[in-house]
């Protein structure tokens, strides 16, 4: 089973530098995106922790503008820094500062298990 890297392993990590990839479905509604959360359980009682928290949690996460933009251009090539400029010249000021909001974002995407780190997470991305 996958296990996700502790954060404080990627504390050194420049997060700028780091490809995500989307391991999540997703749709298109009304120019704005929809992510489907993924189930992921593990064995034992962390297992039936996972099942309980997936119930409880929203299976849909639709994003804003900024969101779905993002999630549309984390493509697997493009690192976050890639990403933060392309915002930048979409949103302008509405972002300032990209990176730092970005950074959150992404994050937060892997946090969920919805991204993965090209090189850290290869993994559970080589088993999609």
């Amino acid at each position: 089973m996958w296990r996700r890297k502790r954060p404080d392993e990627l504390e050194a990590v420049n997060l700028l530098e780091v490809i995500p990839i989307r391991l999540a479905d997703w749709e298109e509604k009304a120019e704005r995106v929809v992510v489907i959360r993924p189930q992921t359980f593990r064995r034992g009682l962390e297992g039936l922790m996972d099942r309980l928290l997936f119930l409880l949690s929203a299976r849909r996460i639709r994003l804003d503008s900024v969101g779905s933009f993002t999630w549309l251009n984390l493509d697997g090539e493009r690192t976050v820094g890639q990403v933060a400029e392309l915002l930048r010249e979409e949103f302008g000021e509405k972002v300032h500062p990209a990176d730092e909001r970005l950074g959150h974002l992404v994050r937060v995407f892997r946090r969920e298990g919805l991204v993965g780190y090209r090189g850290w997470d290869d993994e559970v991305i080589n088993s999609l």
